[in-house]
């Protein structure tokens, strides 16, 4: 008994995980103190790159939260001066990133999701689709990613979104059916609506940049690497993206349903099950009411319609637009100071992202993504390929080095800056390979159970097994891969994209 009890105390003896933590500083040391600084690199990237390194691998062993390891890399960025001579200087540019409206874009979103569960809006939206196209297993698939299309907007946490207000209501059909890990019965139904859950997530993710937090850094690195040449927009991102994202819409729950079709296929009690939750759910409240009209105005300031009728005079930045959203959710008080304050993961996400976006700029500044990028220029040159064959290439090891990630933030800090800088010096159009590699970025979260923070969320409900998951995963992406870009060639043609 005191073995045991020892045992779990030495488990919890450090607040950090000390396996990871001790790869992490390891690797870290060995590229600043042993690895010798390559021709071509200051000794000052170098040192920002160890340390670089050392974070991505501290997030991707979860050693402690991602917003923890950001304020500590924050901290050693300011320390080291990696960055500066001055300390003065140094902790500026440790700091400097917390000033990004791209930052405060994705933040102010997620705080304005909240009032989509606090209004019950988000659960009247999903139960409504159900009860239109509930007649079937299939029609409720439908249904399930409709409703995140719907709210994918405004919901950057794509976590939140798939997870926290799309999953309840799926496990809640699928109970209401008999269909649960625990009476062994996932495959009737649960095992299908799961996977048809987690895989509209990745799509909805990938169509507009306020979707998912990872997307805003997309267009930052894209803005930087071309000189402010090429700026995604929320509206050029929702345009590019709309033809091959509805495209993979229809499609997905088609696949899944060839793949691991559900055993129960007539489902003629789900739409009286949704509209008796909708009935439980009242008429739609005044809160509900100003929730849809925020949610409206946000969507067509976005989209800058207002502008294009009235004059550019009324063009808001999209950053302004979400303080515009979360300023009439306050003064109605639909969302409360409390609740923006209780929203652990905004702010959560305004502090590490500001690290991580912060530490990729100044690898960019001192260098060494230029230096990274030529040496791998040269390594596809010396095949003889073309730009064509190069952007395949660098598309695919792009997306499936997601096997080695568990956060798509950290897989795109690390890799999407040089990938992009490789595929434009060997001629890739650079709109054209900047909505190719955005596409990749949100394609890959098909793949794990830990591939986004959403995986881990529906896979631990039990509804599918690992191999599962792994089979149906890869099947997406090759299908997503292939309809995105295919689709997304001949649509941004039209558009005149390249």
């Amino acid at each position: 008994m005191s073995d045991s009890k020892n045992m779990s105390d030495s488990k919890n003896k450090f607040p950090f995980e000390p396996i990871p933590a001790i790869i992490a500083v390891a690797v870290g040391l060995i590229i600043w103190l042993v690895i010798p600084t390559p021709e071509g690199v200051s000794d000052n990237a170098w040192q920002l790159l160890a340390l670089f390194v050392a974070t991505i691998i501290a997030i991707i062993g979860k050693v402690l939260p991602i917003g923890a390891l950001a304020i500590i890399a924050i901290t050693l960025v300011a320390v080291t001066g990696v960055t500066a001579d001055s300390p003065k200087a140094a902790i500026n540019d440790a700091l400097s990133s917390f000033s990004s409206p791209l930052i405060w874009l994705i933040g102010i979103a997620v705080m304005i999701s909240r009032g989509l569960i606090k209004t019950g809006l988000g659960s009247r939206i999903a139960y409504y689709f159900i009860s239109v196209f509930g007649k079937r297993t299939l029609g409720i698939g439908y249904a399930l990613a409709i409703a995140e299309l719907i709210i994918a907007p405004i919901t950057p946490s794509n976590t939140a979104r798939g997870g926290g207000i799309i999953h309840p209501i799926m496990r809640s059909i699928a109970l209401s059916f008999n269909s649960t890990p625990q009476q062994g019965t996932q495959n009737n139904m649960g095992r299908y609506l799961a996977m048809v859950n987690y895989h509209a997530n990745p799509i909805t993710s990938g169509m507009f940049i306020t979707a998912t937090a990872p997307n805003p850094l997309v267009v930052d690195l894209v803005n930087k690497a071309t000189g402010s040449e090429i700026h995604l927009s929320w509206t050029t991102w929702a345009l590019a993206m709309f033809v091959p994202g509805m495209l993979c819409i229809l499609l997905m729950p088609l696949v899944i349903y060839w793949v691991y079709p559900p055993q129960i296929k007539e489902t003629p009690d789900a739409k009286a099950y949704a509209h008796e939750n909708l009935a439980k759910l009242g008429k739609i409240s005044n809160h509900e009411k100003i929730m849809l009209g925020v949610f409206t105005l946000m969507l067509l300031l976005w989209a800058n319609v207002p502008a294009m009728i009235f004059g550019e005079h009324l063009t808001l930045d999209a950053t302004t637009t979400a303080l515009v959203g979360l300023s009439i959710l306050l003064i109605t008080g639909v969302l409360s100071w409390q609740d923006v304050l209780k929203e652990k993961s905004a702010w959560d996400t305004i502090v590490w992202f500001a690290a991580l976006v912060m530490m990729a700029n100044y690898l960019n500044k001192l260098g060494l993504i230029s230096w990274f990028s030529t040496n791998i220029e040269t390594a596809i040159g010396m095949t003889g390929v073309s730009w064509v064959g190069a952007v395949v290439i660098l598309t695919l090891v792009y997306l499936y080095m997601h096997y080695f990630f568990a956060s798509t933030t950290a897989h795109i800090t690390a890799m999407f800056a040089a990938f992009y800088a490789v595929g434009i010096s060997l001629g890739a159009p650079p709109m054209l390979f900047a909505l190719i590699l955005a596409a990749a970025g949100n394609i890959m979260m098909t793949l794990t159970h830990y591939a986004t923070g959403t995986a881990p969320v529906i896979f631990n409900s039990g509804y599918t097994t690992m191999a599962e998951w792994w089979k149906v995963g890869f099947i997406m992406s090759v299908v997503n891969l292939i309809v995105w870009i295919g689709a997304g060639l001949v649509w941004w043609k039209v558009l005149g994209y390249y």
